[in-house]
């Protein structure tokens, strides 16, 4: 029963449940007489029509019944034999498709389309020969050559090409007399590279990318250090690749919504070099907003999860999914991809080409199908690649650019490494019991404060720290020590802040820094602000000119629809704050060029995650523009890094997979459900985690949970995950269903289609409330923190420390 198990099963579903019948007993009375082969045929004449194909028997043939016409069991001439499928497209021959059943081996059958391509009897009408478009199906697995390339060779599809597309390649100009030329044969013709505008290293990965091209390698990647241009570099790539390859359509995809507006800006201002005017006055550019793209548009931007919505056939995407990063701690990979079905409004030769922005972060797990969906060249660019990211890209690191050349080469500023080093950070502390020892209580929820004399001595570690307890004074050490040094040792002579980002482990030890540092400066609110995603406000600040021609700020206010940008505007354009403390929202990809100091109040344990968080700091920046925002700079020749935890001296480790979820946030497991995971382990995660977080609430929380989910209680909830997970229990639930309808015993097929429906509802009540899923992840962090106000820190070190600089230079170069 290979067609049961197929994905084309689904496509039926719709069919069958017309009739009245049950989907699975339908296809086991149907089905269970044909051979493997009739059933791979039945899979492949559905996906034939889903892509545009009349499917018609030799007997019944009307070649004019539509633009692409498949018919099967097509005689070819003598010694040529039977062509399971000839593909007619405007009434002439243009194809061969040859069906072999499930599980066969296609390289192999190659030849045999070969073979059909030549048969094809004179007589009869036929755009090129031999005929150029050949396919090699089990339904399954589909594996396509042009032999109109240069230099043709089979590529596997997720789905055929529909016959629109194949005339489009047939009225293609030629590349010799009756032969049109193809999208790869342009891209071994394009013209020398004008390299005014153009770094070296940007002139190069464009020029070796163009050689990747040229050499038909179906994936590049490109590594080069942040703030040297990548996007730029890869605006050049693509302006060449429509103008002169005539790329139909191109993909710029990226993880989240405000690197998808920077994107856009850079298309906006690029200037083609031979013709002077701006990308986006010769060839529209459209940033998706809406799960529709304008059909003019030869370059989209969007987000990979707005890309999956659309693929799943979603009328629209919550914007918020778009905000957060698919990276860090906001979103963790999962271990299997979710699967992706066939949409015919978004065909497999959609775009000609995709560029994946951040690629060491969308490749993974959920996003590497909806990359491999489409039928077209793939480019990857990163400044930190991991061996994932490699393997993606089968190795075809086209360029390496690296940040000592970046700074050689004036790109990149360098940086130094400050260390303060504290006894409570490496050690932790014991709060003593005694008669005058009191210690807070703080909800994590409410922020509500309550006193309580402890019962004995309390010892705490240094991992607890900002976590279950909060010492204060190692936060106002720590911040104490950068304000005394700042101005004798890391800035000596300047008298004005630097732009100084600090990051965070948490929302609440940011809030708790925030306040601390602006009471250690003696400054007001503007001076140091929190900028996280539970930001609800953002003062926004534009650089506008007056009546008089001057320059000058333009403040706004913003409450609803807040995006990242907005929150950052007054960061990079306004004298205050100085001070800006997150969690990991300006992780990555967020340029902020007047930041001179990068500090660092939480551990890091990705490589990738620390040499994104420590790139906002090499952008940079003209004298003007710095001076602007911070008046006694003279120029940023560097930024210094303070590393208040030790994150320069630890050992830090590739990001891979996870191979279990116990070190996922529940809000993420939440989001990955809500995208439509079902991974075992994200499951097994999610319903311990609903079990552990029930027994924490008030029967009024309790309460209030099961009306937002429509009566289902969290540890129904977390039940029925446990329920989903256990096979036996599956199956004994398709037992009773099939039973009803007259089934002595359930197939293995109907006790797999049972589960796969029991654990859809299972993950329903969450998967479709986001609501609930909100007040879930704002009651998990309902939890209470021991305020430390007896135990006095020490400040162990304060100091550059070239080790510590050495150690972080060489993270690079261990990729």
């Amino acid at each position: 029963m290979a067609f049961l198990r197929s994905p084309s099963r689904d496509k039926w579903s719709m069919i069958v449940q017309s009739c009245g019948t049950p989907v699975e007993l339908w296809c086991e009375r149907v089905f269970m007489a044909l051979t493997p082969e009739e059933l791979a045929r039945k899979t492949i004449d559905e996906a034939l029509h889903q892509a545009g194909w009349d499917v018609q028997d030799v007997s019944h043939v009307n070649v004019n019944a539509a633009q692409g016409v498949a018919i099967r069991e097509f005689p070819l001439k003598a010694g040529y034999g039977t062509a399971d499928y000839l593909l007619y497209v405007n009434g002439k021959a243009a194809g061969a498709l040859e069906a072999k059943k499930e599980g066969t081996t296609l390289s192999g059958v190659e030849i045999q389309t070969e073979k059909y391509s030549e048969g094809v009897p004179p007589a009869l009408p036929a755009h090129v020969r031999p005929l150029p478009f050949l396919y090699q199906s089990t339904g399954v697995e589909t594996f396509f050559t042009n032999r109109l390339d240069p230099e043709p060779r089979s590529r596997r599809l997720f789905h055929f090409h529909r016959p629109e597309i194949l005339a489009e390649w047939l009225q293609a100009e030629p590349q010799a007399p009756g032969k049109p030329s193809t999208f790869r044969s342009r891209l071994r013709h394009l013209p020398p590279l004008q390299s005014e505008g153009l770094w070296a290293a940007q002139r190069t990965a464009v020029q070796n990318l163009e050689i990747s091209f040229a050499d038909d390698r179906p994936r590049a990647l490109i590594q080069m250090v942040m703030g040297s241009g990548k996007t730029y570099t890869a605006i050049t790539a693509i302006y060449r690749l429509i103008k002169y390859a005539k790329a139909h359509r191109v993909l710029f995809l990226v993880d989240r919504r405000n690197l998808g507006k920077q994107a856009l800006q850079e298309f906006q201002q690029y200037t083609t070099p031979d013709d002077g005017r701006k990308f986006t006055e010769l060839y529209n550019v459209q940033h998706l907003t809406s799960n529709t793209v304008d059909p003019v548009a030869k370059v989209v931007i969007t987000t990979i999860q707005r890309l999956y919505s659309m693929l799943r056939g979603d009328a629209e995407l919550d914007p918020a999914l778009e905000e957060g990063s698919q990276f860090g701690t906001q979103a963790q990979v999962i271990d299997e991809p979710v699967g992706v079905v066939y949409n015919p409004p978004i065909p497999v030769e959609f775009f000609d080409c995709l560029f994946v922005d951040e690629c060491h972060r969308s490749i993974y797990s959920l996003w590497r199908q909806v990359l491999e969906y489409f039928d077209a060249h793939i480019v990857g660019l990163t400044a930190t690649p991991g061996k994932h990211t490699f393997g993606f890209f089968r190795r075809n690191l086209v360029m390496e650019y690296d940040h000592s050349h970046a700074v050689a080469d004036g790109v990149n500023v360098d940086f130094e490494v400050y260390r303060i080093r504290t006894a409570i950070t490496e050690r932790g502390a014991t709060i003593e019991a005694g008669p005058l020892t009191v210690v807070g209580k703080r909800d994590r929820e409410t922020r509500a404060l309550r006193w309580e004399k402890p019962d004995e001595d309390i010892t705490y570690s240094a991992r607890e720290l900002d976590r279950s307890v909060v010492a204060v004074d190692q936060i106002q050490t720590v911040l104490e020590t950068f304000k005394d040094k700042l101005f004798t040792e890391l800035f000596p002579g300047r008298t004005e802040v630097p732009k100084t980002l600090i990051y965070a482990k948490d929302d609440s030890h940011a809030d708790d820094i925030v306040r601390i540092v602006r009471e250690v400066f003696g400054k007001g609110n503007d001076f140091a602000q929190k900028i996280t995603y539970r930001t609800g406000t953002a003062r926004i600040v534009e650089k506008v000119v007056g009546p008089d021609g001057t320059e000058m700020e333009q403040v706004t206010y913003k409450s609803t629809g807040i995006k990242p940008d907005d929150l950052l505007s007054a960061f990079r354009n306004s004298y205050n704050p100085r001070i800006v403390v997150t969690v990991d929202m300006l992780a990555t990809g967020t340029d902020i060029r007047p930041l001179e100091i990068v500090m660092f109040m939480r551990e890091v344990k990705s490589r990738s995650f620390f040499e994104q968080m420590k790139g906002r700091g090499v952008r940079i920046i003209d004298t003007n523009e710095l001076q602007a925002v911070t008046p006694d700079a003279t120029i940023k020749t560097h930024f210094v890094i303070v590393d208040a935890v030790g994150v320069c001296e630890n050992d830090l480790q590739d990001t891979t997979p996870l191979e279990r979820q116990s070190s996922v946030a529940l809000e993420s497991l939440l989001q990955q459900v809500a995208f439509g995971s079902t991974d075992r382990d994200v499951l097994s995660s999610l319903a311990s985690r609903l079990s552990r977080l029930d027994k924490r609430l008030t029967t009024s929380q309790q309460d209030t949970i099961q009306d937002l989910a429509g009566g289902i209680s969290l540890k129904d909830m977390s039940a029925r995950l446990v329920n989903v997970l256990d096979p036996d229990w599956c199956a004994e639930e398709a037992r009773k269903q099939y039973l009803q309808i007259g089934d002595t015993e359930p197939t293995e097929f109907q006790v797999q289609e049972a589960t796969t429906t029991l654990i859809q509802e299972a993950v329903a009540p969450l998967a479709t409330n986001a609501t609930l899923r909100n007040h879930l992840v704002t009651l998990r962090h309902s939890i209470e923190q021991t305020i430390d106000e007896t135990s006095a820190d020490q400040l162990l070190a304060a100091g550059f420390s070239a080790d510590a600089k050495e150690r972080a230079q060489k993270i690079a170069s261990a990729f």
